[in-house]
């Protein structure tokens, strides 16, 4: 941490500070959103209420002043349309994976996300070709988490939803990685848009929110006030809102102290911390949601989350000059 604030030239506490909200931000939402989708069979709507609260917050941020508001063309507005879809399916799946199965399995399938970043950098123009090492490590990170599906005595056996809109997410984030690192640097670079990482973040919730709502009148139209007023009847109209409002205000800022994070030490520190915070996150919904963790399951995501780690190294490893022949 002490190397990364002195390339940044941020100050270590300030790093530090940044990486506790971050961590903490981040438990607490996986925490509220499981609670909330426990209590409505809704999860769209789920996703799409979250976004909302984002929303209210950067509002109230450009009315008071706090903060710059962006100052974009109909252009570029257009140029973040592509990244806004991705951010909607990433979000979306992450909670619908999360309603479906436990929160300890959903970030164990999630640990997968390089391999995705990866096969989406080979075949997504321009192509990102990444060195051997980083490759090899994809290994662990698969074996780890097929082995967290093996139960003892059951074989393999998953939740295959849980499991599949987890991957529906990993696959959404790495494709929003691809299409926005071009974008959002020119964004950043023309300080006359007012384009810092907490604004790109919001108008990513913005337009990623202009997506969800049409997914919810398909998906849960018909049936969202039975389910609204179930709930309200089984945990009452207070707890499911608090949990719905708590989960969007936690989602919102755990995501921009990450950005900020990013944006002071770059990706790779960003990425190892990133894995490290899986680690955390498995562990307290394992003990708050009383979620099972088999020997294959811990030994599964640890092997998984180590792999993440050292792809997250070796990918940006640098290769070595070549020597001039004389």
């Amino acid at each position: 941490m002490a190397a990364a604030a002195a390339k940044s030239g941020s100050s270590p506490l300030k790093l530090v500070l940044l990486v506790v909200a971050w961590y903490a931000g981040n438990t607490m939402y996986n925490v509220y959103n499981k609670k909330a989708a426990n209590m409505i069979h809704a999860h769209w709507f789920v996703a799409a209420a979250q976004l909302v609260v984002g929303m209210v917050w950067s509002v109230t941020m450009w009315a008071t002043g706090l903060r710059k508001k962006p100052n974009l063309t109909a252009a570029d507005i257009t140029a973040c349309i592509p990244i806004g879809l991705m951010a909607c399916i990433s979000h979306a799946g992450s909670v619908l994976a999360m309603g479906m199965g436990a929160v300890s399995f959903a970030q164990i399938v999630k640990a997968c996300e390089p391999v995705f970043a990866a096969v989406v950098g080979l075949i997504v123009p321009p192509m990102d070709v990444k060195p051997m090492l980083a490759y090899a490590m994809l290994i662990p990170i698969i074996g780890g988490v097929g082995l967290a599906c093996i139960k003892e005595g059951k074989g393999v056996d998953i939740n295959v939803a849980a499991f599949g809109y987890a991957s529906l997410a990993n696959l959404a984030a790495a494709l929003k990685g691809k299409l926005g690192g071009s974008v959002t640097k020119a964004l950043k670079g023309d300080k006359s848009k007012n384009m810092d990482s907490a604004n790109v973040y919001a108008v990513m919730n913005f337009i990623s929110f202009f997506f969800t709502v049409p997914m919810v009148v398909i998906a849960e139209g018909s049936t969202l006030k039975e389910e609204w007023d179930h709930a309200c009847e089984e945990h009452g109209a207070q707890a499911l809102i608090t949990n719905i409002a708590l989960s969007g205000f936690f989602f919102y800022v755990y995501n921009e102290f990450a950005f900020a994070f990013t944006a002071q030490v770059g990706a790779v520190t960003s990425s190892v911390l990133n894995t490290a915070k899986r680690v955390i996150i498995i562990v307290v919904s394992s003990v708050m949601f009383m979620e099972p963790m088999t020997k294959n399951t811990v030994m599964g995501s640890a092997i998984a989350i180590i792999g993440t780690f050292g792809y997250s190294l070796a990918s940006k490893a640098k290769a070595a000059p070549k020597k001039k022949t004389s």
